[in-house]
C-alpha cells in the first residue's frame, strides 16, 4: 500500500490550513447530523456518530454546536439537513490522476454542476460511476499521536485486528496511521484507546491500489489547486487521489 505516508502529510497540511478557513467545523457537523440520523442519536449506540462527536471535540466545536447538529439530525429541528445524502463522485485530474470525492448534498444537480465547474477551471473531468474506485480499495483508518512505541504499537495492533500500520514524521512529531478492514474499525479503535494509545481520529478511507509519481512542479501545482477548490465546496465532505510527490516538492508547492 504505498503512497499512505505522503498522501496522509497532504491532508494533514491541510487539515491545518481548513481549520484556519473554518471548514472544518462545517463539514463535521454534517457528518454528525447524517450519522445521527442513519443510526441511534446516542452516541453510545452509534459509533459513526460517536467519532464524529470526538472529531468535533478534537477540532473545537463548541458543545451547543455539536448537540444542535445531533437534534437536527435525529430530526428534532427542522431544516434542509433533513433532506441531507451521502454520493459518491467520481473523476480524473490532471495527469491522469484519479480522484473520489466524497459528498453530503441535499441538491444533487448543485453539487454536480459545482464539481464540473471546478474541473473546467482547474482541469480534469467527472467520469461515471465505477470510472476510478476499482483504483481504490475503502480501508478503516485510525489515527494515533503523541509518544508511541512501536512495539506496544505492534501489539495492539495485532490485538484490534490491525492489517498494517505507517509511522510518519512531521512538525508535530511521530503520528501512527493503523489501517484494518471496513469492519473492524470500531473493535481498532477501542483496542488502541484501551491500551492508552492517544486516538487523533478514526475514519473511513479510500486507499489507492497504485499511484501516480507526480515529479514536475506545473503538475503538482495545478493537482492541489484542484484538490483545494474541490475541497472548498460546501458539499464535499473528502476528496481522495491517488498521486503521490516528495516532502521537498509538497512542500516547495505549498509555501
Amino acid at each position: 500500500m504505498a503512497g499512505h505516508s505522503k498522501w496522509a502529510n497532504i491532508k494533514r497540511q491541510k487539515a491545518r490550513v481548513d481549520a484556519v478557513k473554518g471548514k472544518t467545523f462545517a463539514k463535521i457537523s454534517r457528518e454528525i447530523i447524517v450519522a445521527a440520523r442513519s443510526g441511534a442519536s446516542s452516541p453510545e449506540g452509534n459509533f459513526r456518530l460517536r467519532t464524529a462527536i470526538e472529531n468535533a471535540k478534537a477540532a473545537g466545536i463548541p458543545n451547543d454546536n455539536i448537540e444542535r447538529a445531533i437534534a437536527k439530525g435525529a430530526g428534532k429541528l427542522g431544516g434542509d439537513s433533513d433532506h441531507l445524502e451521502e454520493i459518491r463522485y467520481e473523476a480524473y485530474g490532471p495527469g491522469g490522476v484519479a480522484i473520489i470525492i466524497e459528498a453530503l448534498t441535499d441538491n444533487r444537480n448543485r453539487t454536480a454542476a459545482d464539481l464540473r465547474e471546478a474541473f473546467t477551471k482547474k482541469g480534469g473531468n467527472l467520469g461515471e460511476t465505477g470510472c476510478v474506485s476499482w483504483m481504490f480499495e475503502q480501508k478503516g483508518v485510525v489515527t494515533v499521536t503523541g509518544n508511541i512505541a512501536e512495539d506496544c504499537l505492534l501489539e495492539a495492533s495485532l490485538e484490534g485486528g490491525a492489517e498494517n500500520y505507517d509511522l510518519i514524521e512531521d512538525e508535530d512529531g511521530e503520528v501512527a496511521v493503523v489501517f484494518t478492514e471496513v469492519s473492524n474499525l470500531e473493535n481498532l479503535n477501542q483496542t488502541l484507546k484501551e491500551r492508552k494509545f492517544t486516538v487523533q481520529n478514526a475514519e473511513l478511507r479510500w486507499i489507492p491500489a497504485n499511484t501516480v509519481e507526480v515529479t514536475d512542479p506545473d503538475l503538482a501545482r495545478s493537482l492541489l489547486k484542484l484538490m483545494d477548490a474541490l475541497e472548498d465546496l460546501d458539499d464535499v465532505q473528502n476528496v481522495t487521489a491517488n498521486f503521490e510527490m516528495a516532502d521537498e516538492l509538497m512542500s516547495l508547492i505549498m509555501t
